[in-house]
């Protein structure tokens, strides 16, 4: 199952640190996985690859990658939620890693005294997950779904490596972020979120149905998403756009609670009106980098509420025994 030296090649747009910046080794991820030999199978150029348009290929595949090069042997969650693509997710955490980092004479903080908070934590549990295994950090997940929490909590649970530092909770107002999650003398040193970008089911269908095209080159009228997902993980009133803006006013009244707010934009036409809302609740400080995996570009938005002075507090009460 030798690939050719063409497909060999590395992902150069993936983080510097991603495990998975290489062409994936499809005997190492069989081993870790059977089951996904039956869905590896020659593409047009002749490479042994995965069907990237099958759900169920997709599952088995990041199954695969979690195991193999994360040490995660138990990921298992209900079939109607999000897969999530692990490489992509890796790279905001490595990116998030970068901007803390920035912000501490370039030495990544690391160990379970960092708290990071990912909004939107979904059944996967995924960034949580590559967070305490890259860098030792601490999570809170939080959900607006029930079953996503306790999915999430039974992945924690189901592995040493996660327990005791990963904690989901579940976030009973719909439209808050920070409220009920987050208390008033809480510290958090970042916070991410992936939030849905579709405002209706009918966008989100034409948006998987591109997808389906650009992985078959064929056109399907209701294609599976291939990455699952229900409908709060990707679909929202008034979508990316509205959910971005209203993360950043909930942001304000959080702001001496968390050193850097973040997250993914997916639509660059979204970047105008989010860097309009940061100036209007007067964020210190904003930085946007960009990320892609494949022929997809995103960028992750980010940031704070602290001054320089603040920042000073921050790093030497939180961050100076790194």
């Amino acid at each position: 199952m030798m690939a050719s030296k063409k497909s060999q090649e590395v992902k150069v747009r993936l983080h510097p640190r991603n495990r998975n910046r290489e062409r994936y080794d499809l005997n190492a991820l069989i081993i870790s996985n059977p089951e996904l030999k039956a869905f590896v199978k020659p593409n047009k150029y002749g490479d042994d690859s995965v069907d990237f348009s099958n759900p169920a290929a997709v599952k088995l595949l990041n199954k695969a990658l979690l195991n193999h090069y994360y040490g995660i042997k138990h990921w298992e969650f209900p079939e109607r939620n999000l897969c999530p693509p692990i490489p992509g997710r890796a790279d905001y955490l490595h990116y998030i890693a970068d901007l803390l980092g920035s912000s501490n004479f370039g030495n990544v903080p690391k160990g379970s005294k960092i708290i990071g908070y990912d909004i939107g934590v979904g059944a996967n549990c995924i960034y949580p997950i590559i967070g305490v295994i890259e860098y030792d950090w601490n999570f809170i997940g939080s959900d607006i779904d029930a079953k996503s929490v306790k999915s999430a909590q039974n992945i924690v649970d189901s592995n040493p490596a996660l327990k005791g530092k990963i904690t989901c909770r579940l976030q009973e107002n719909t439209k808050d972020f920070f409220y009920d999650i987050i208390g008033k003398e809480d510290k958090i040193d970042f916070s991410i979120c992936n939030p849905p970008f579709h405002a209706s089911a009918e966008e989100a269908q034409q948006g998987t149905a591109r997808k389906v095209k650009n992985l078959t080159g064929k056109e399907i009228k209701n294609p599976a998403l291939n990455f699952a997902g229900i409908s709060n993980e990707l679909i929202c009133d008034g979508g990316e756009y509205k959910f971005v803006n209203n993360m950043i006013r909930e942001s304000k009244k959080f702001s001496n609670n968390c050193f850097w707010f973040s997250s993914l934009v997916s639509k660059q036409s979204n970047l105008k009106s989010i860097y309009q809302s940061l100036d209007k609740f007067e964020a210190v400080e904003v930085k946007t980098i960009p990320t892609g995996t494949g022929n997809k570009s995103s960028r992750i938005v980010a940031w704070t509420f602290l001054t320089k002075e603040e920042q000073k507090a921050w790093r030497e009460s939180r961050w100076r025994f790194q």
